[in-house]
């Protein structure tokens, strides 16, 4: 069965990439920005999210009257988990896979980093000041990776290949993991931090993984341990994190989300010495765009032809089905 040309609303932030135009051939193509989608949402059948950090759902739902299917252009799915669409029988995919091996390679990044003190040199090169230093290794240092899904996957497989001991916190434990060996009990998470070099925050955001590292689970880190948080900025209670960065309970932070974002220019993340701020740019390398579309145009024909639709979200769980947390 091969469905007519359905209509795709793209819901973006004010200026929607050109390569956009790509799936003009295969759908009625509908631009809108958050105040537009209410208009644009009546008679389509399909919603791609494009800008991530949307709250446009709630409002423009009634709307949304022959809406069967939503896709994001992102991994993580919580921006579109309303009450409305959990209830709807709208389906829900996400972009996982495109940026599983960018990510791995940036929580890599940020490692040796703060292990042969890079970001110090880059500021002592800004002062033309010459100050010879010790670093350290990272083979034989530990990493903890919260989130057991694709993401943590990869970011295990770079750790582990750089000579890293790396094991994970999940929805539940287990011995016997093909990529992390031993998986701890995210519940458990105060008894076990403490053991590790490096936490690396790669969940999704949910009901059970909001606030997840707080005043309590932070104050059971190594004082050496570094935080490295891809997930989302929500995962870490940021006043608890930066008053944890400024007492020394840990040596520092690689943040590339935050609670809110663009980050507030009156953050104390900007000035404190031993933290890593990025904006929101882990997955995003080179072609990235044209891959976030290959893979929605290939959701788009089986659409069409009433096949069965890749990266399908468990909406009950917020993330892809068959996929261990």
């Amino acid at each position: 069965m091969h469905n007519p040309a359905p209509v795709v609303v793209v819901l973006h932030g004010g200026t929607p990439p050109a390569e956009m135009t790509r799936i003009q051939p295969h759908a009625e193509l509908r631009y809108a920005t958050a105040d537009q989608l209410p208009e644009a949402l009546p008679g389509a059948d399909v919603l791609f999210v494009w800008d991530f950090r949307t709250e446009a759902l709630p409002r423009a739902w009634p709307a949304a009257d022959q809406l069967t299917w939503i896709h994001t252009a992102t991994a993580g799915v919580d921006h579109l988990l309303t009450p409305d669409v959990l209830d709807s029988a709208v389906t829900i995919t996400n972009s996982r896979g495109v940026f599983d091996q960018p990510m791995a390679e940036y929580v890599l990044a940020c490692v040796l980093t703060f292990a042969k003190d890079l970001h110090t040199t880059l500021r002592q090169q800004d002062r033309l000041h010459w100050q010879h230093r010790v670093t350290e290794r990272i083979a034989g240092r530990s990493a903890l990776i919260i989130g057991t899904g694709p993401i943590g996957r990869a970011i295990a497989a770079q750790l582990t290949a750089a000579g890293m001991h790396v094991t994970a916190a999940g929805r539940s434990a287990r011995d016997d993991d093909p990529d992390f060996g031993t998986v701890h009990a995210s519940a458990d998470l105060p008894s076990y931090i403490g053991e590790h070099d490096y936490i690396v925050l790669a969940a999704p955001l949910t009901e059970q993984t909001t606030g997840l590292l707080d005043a309590a689970v932070l104050s059971r880190c190594a004082p050496t341990a570094r935080i490295i948080n891809v997930g989302r900025g929500e995962l870490v209670v940021e006043a608890d994190l930066i008053d944890a960065l400024r007492t020394s309970t840990i040596a520092g932070a690689a943040l590339d989300v935050f609670d809110t974002e663009p980050l507030p220019t009156d953050s104390p993340l900007w000035q404190l010495p031993n933290v890593l701020v990025s904006p929101h740019m882990s997955g995003d390398t080179t072609g990235w765009i044209d891959e976030l579309l290959d893979l929605f145009l290939a959701n788009l024909r089986s659409y069409r032809h009433g096949q069965t639709l890749h990266n399908t979200v468990n909406k009950q769980r917020g993330y892809v089905s068959g996929t261990e947390h």
